[in-house]
């Protein structure tokens, strides 16, 4: 979820009781949550975000970029992070838009502070992105810029953990940028399930 000390994203009364115009918008908010298996985190990733994505009628080469992008993050998740692994995807009115991958480690300061960085250079230096920078470039370049990385809680332990995010690609071309995100705090608990049925079994790759 988006960190606790972010700058909302409009979704909270106005002093007139009136709704924001983001609030209005946004009628309707969904998480689709996968357990990744160590060893299998990245394969598994890839699938999820697959079938969504296809059946979101997303071109072929978005999908094959997205595929790119969260298999990298999972990677560095089992890498760099520790346990849980999981898989976030956020589909808003209708459309998934937005994808974590998240781990038990709670410290994202890190990668939030490499894509600041990547933000800022005229030309990529993966000597600034530390051991995990292949990844980091990729989700930056194939995300268009679109990522973050956030301390969240972990759905199958709720314990503190960290997000590395991106935007995804959507039918129409666009993507959602962070900042137009609605306010997801306090947690997932005010969210409805939405349930993926993939022709193979979610412990599987």
């Amino acid at each position: 979820m988006p960190p606790a000390d972010s700058t909302p994203h409009t979704s909270s009364q106005q002093p007139d009781g009136q709704q924001t115009a983001t609030e209005q918008h946004h009628q309707d908010v969904r998480v689709l949550v996968k357990a990744l298996q160590p060893g299998s985190a990245a394969r598994r990733a890839r699938t999820v975000v697959r079938e969504v994505l296809q059946r979101a009628g997303v071109s072929d080469d978005a999908i094959t970029d997205a595929e790119i992008v969260v298999a990298e993050l999972a990677a560095n998740a089992e890498r760099h992070g520790r346990r849980p692994y999981e898989l976030r995807i956020f589909r808003i009115d209708g459309v998934p838009t937005w994808c974590e991958v998240i781990d038990g480690d709670p410290e994202p300061d890190k990668i939030r502070d490499a894509f600041q960085r990547l933000a800022t250079l005229p030309e990529p230096d993966l000597s600034l992105l530390a051991e995990n920078g292949r990844g980091l470039l990729l989700t930056y370049e194939l995300s268009q810029g679109h990522c973050q990385a956030y301390r969240t809680i972990t759905t199958t332990t709720d314990s503190p953990g960290k997000a590395v995010a991106f935007a995804l690609p959507t039918a129409s071309g666009t993507r959602l940028p962070y900042s137009a995100l609605p306010d997801l705090r306090p947690g997932l608990a005010p969210l409805r399930q939405w349930r993926l049925h993939l022709p193979i079994p979610d412990t599987q790759a």
